[in-house]
């Protein structure tokens, strides 16, 4: 009989734990997910930005080996990410692509013009230094006009910023939930136990004798789920980053080991403290209150 009860109290002893490591693990990995979130917002919001191009449409007389000067000098600049030259030949095979038909059937020649796509650094892409690259280009001497899409420029400008916002918000937000459900979890745990604290506290043993070996047996825990939601995070990271590697996902090693250090020590000290003030309640209960 007894050896039943022992198994029987075992095994709620390992479903218990398992619970308590699930539960960590979750919370742990989301709380990776907002984390990877937030770090690579800036990366995401670079990569659109860095979409927008200005574009300078060439006079129809400038030679080959002034477009060239031309692009090289743009190249140069420090507000360019790259350029592309675009022939007034190459204009009019992706506007017949993208509309099924040929204008040049029925002009009878082609009115399009070379042109050299400037593709701006995510820094200088904001309406102001937009117009001054716009003007910059304008007075050029083989430049007949510029354009870009300015309406585009100032959504993503105030978006990106809202976005941040609402991010940054939502983060703190998350991370006061993750703590409130890693602790109700380790307070479960050590509730099922609060007969056995109180015998403990009965027979003479001291507050930290009794509160340490449940301290060190949910930290176990809280590193064995820290391990499993970081595992979790890596294999996420892993294929965004092959679906997804223009975001560069694993371009800053060090922002990603600061990502996993920060989870791992949360899983550390949420379950050290959650046990701590959870046996420090039922250390400080009456006998009789421990059946409520």
């Amino acid at each position: 009989m007894s050896n039943s009860f022992e198994k029987y109290h075992k095994r709620r002893l390992r479903s218990s734990y398992l619970s308590v490591i699930i539960s960590i693990s979750l919370v742990l990995f989301l709380l990776g997910i907002l984390g990877l979130i937030v770090l690579n917002t800036k990366n995401v919001a670079n990569y659109f930005k860095e979409k927008s191009a200005i574009t300078l449409f060439l006079k129809n007389d400038i030679t080959k080996e002034n477009v060239l000067n031309l692009q090289v000098s743009i190249d140069e600049q420090e507000f360019t990410k790259s350029t592309t030259f675009i022939s007034k030949e190459d204009a009019a095979e992706i506007y017949k692509s993208e509309n099924g038909e040929d204008f040049m059937d029925f002009l009878g020649y082609n009115p399009l013009q070379n042109a050299i796509d400037i593709y701006v650094k995510a820094d200088f892409v904001t309406s102001e230094k937009m117009d001054e690259i716009e003007s910059k280009y304008k007075e050029n001497q083989f430049v007949s006009s510029v354009s870009y899409d300015k309406p585009l420029i100032g959504l993503l400008t105030k978006n990106v910023k809202r976005i941040s916002l609402f991010i940054l918000i939502f983060s703190g937000l998350a991370t006061l939930i993750v703590m409130v459900l890693i602790n109700s979890s380790i307070r479960l745990s050590v509730y099922s136990k609060r007969f056995t604290i109180k015998t403990m506290q009965m027979v003479g043993a001291t507050k930290r004798f009794i509160r340490k070996p449940f301290i060190w047996g949910s930290v176990r825990l809280g590193i064995i789920g820290a391990i499993i939601a970081l595992i979790e995070l890596a294999v996420v990271i892993y294929y965004l980053n092959i679906y997804f590697p223009e975001f560069g996902f694993i371009d800053n090693k060090v922002e990603l080991a600061s990502l996993f250090g920060a989870v791992f020590l949360i899983g550390i000290l949420i379950t050290w403290f959650s046990t701590f003030f959870a046996t420090q309640r039922f250390l400080n209960l009456r006998t009789d209150e421990l059946y409520y």
